[in-house]
């Protein structure tokens, strides 16, 4: 009995010290979330206005970021357009297709590599594979273009959405499988017609978490979308984003354009914390339907 009562007193302290440290790590999760937040908003608010939204850059400090918030949008749409179809597919192929495969191993490993690249080595790639060779066949004219800018925030979010895919249809029910082949049903349909949507609301979750990573990048649009200071909505021209206006204001020594660039920071910031929040709305949806 007294060997029973040591050993439970001894699993109670050990819940209650590892339920303290994990209140702790989210307590101080969330402290640096507000943290943040209270500074750019802080820094922020005297460019808070409406003209943040109506006016472009080439206004300076009496401007805005229209063009910028534009050029973000054409741009992580593009970059999610490209990635979004390649990624699940590839996540599909390795989930139902190369699983416990020699190849297929190797491929989540190149994936994994991929995803922890740094953005600037993916912005330097595609700089030196599209905008250089359009550049020697425009006689000289540098090529910059949002849709350079798309291609590298597409390689970027690619490695998110496979691993989610993956992941996620792997975490579908095998006896889901056997059903419905046992039923005579085709892999090809069984893959898209029953794991792709009992898988959904996941891979929506990657989309969107991919979507939320390629948000807040400025090194590889610096090499392939350059920027502009006036409003375009053709990506085949030099195209502004959010983060390359926040890095160029931040560099700027004028007072005004700093309240512009933390402005544009907590801009970005509550996008990618929308963001985040929806796919988790997402998965939660999900989980009370199948509960």
């Amino acid at each position: 009995m007294a060997t029973n009562s040591y050993l439970y007193t001894h699993r109670r302290i050990k819940n209650i010290v590892a339920l303290a440290m994990s209140l702790f790590a989210t307590l101080l999760g969330l402290l640096f979330l507000a943290w943040i937040l209270w500074e750019t908003l802080r820094q922020g608010i005297g460019a808070l206005h409406p003209q943040l939204f109506t006016k472009i850059t080439a206004y300076g400090e009496d401007g805005g970021l229209l063009n910028a918030m534009v050029g973000s949008l054409i741009v992580n749409l593009i970059g999610i357009l490209i990635a979004t179809p390649i990624g699940v597919l590839a996540g599909t192929w390795l989930a139902e297709y190369a699983n416990g495969t020699r190849l297929g191993e190797s491929i989540r490993f190149l994936n994994d590599i991929l995803l922890s690249a740094p953005s600037i080595v993916l912005g330097l790639f595609v700089y030196t594979i599209v905008v250089l060779p359009t550049t020697a066949l425009t006689s000289g004219s540098t090529t910059f273009s949002g849709w350079a800018g798309g291609l590298a925030l597409a390689l970027i979010a690619l490695p998110v959405i496979v691993r989610t895919s993956d992941e996620m249809l792997r975490l579908v029910p095998s006896t889901l499988r056997e059903a419905a082949l046992s039923l005579g049903i085709p892999q090809w349909k069984l893959t898209m017609q029953i794991l792709v949507r009992a898988a959904r609301s996941g891979i929506i979750t990657g989309v969107l978490l991919a979507l939320a990573r390629i948000s807040g990048e400025t090194a590889p649009l610096l090499f392939t979308a350059f920027g502009n200071n006036y409003l375009t909505f053709n990506p085949s021209d030099k195209m502004s984003s959010l983060p390359q206006v926040i890095y160029q204001y931040a560099n700027d020594p004028g007072e005004g354009m700093h309240a512009i660039a933390w402005a544009g920071a907590f801009v970005v910031t509550m996008f990618v914390l929308l963001l985040s929040l929806s796919s988790r709305l997402v998965l939660s949806r999900n989980k009370v339907s199948h509960d």
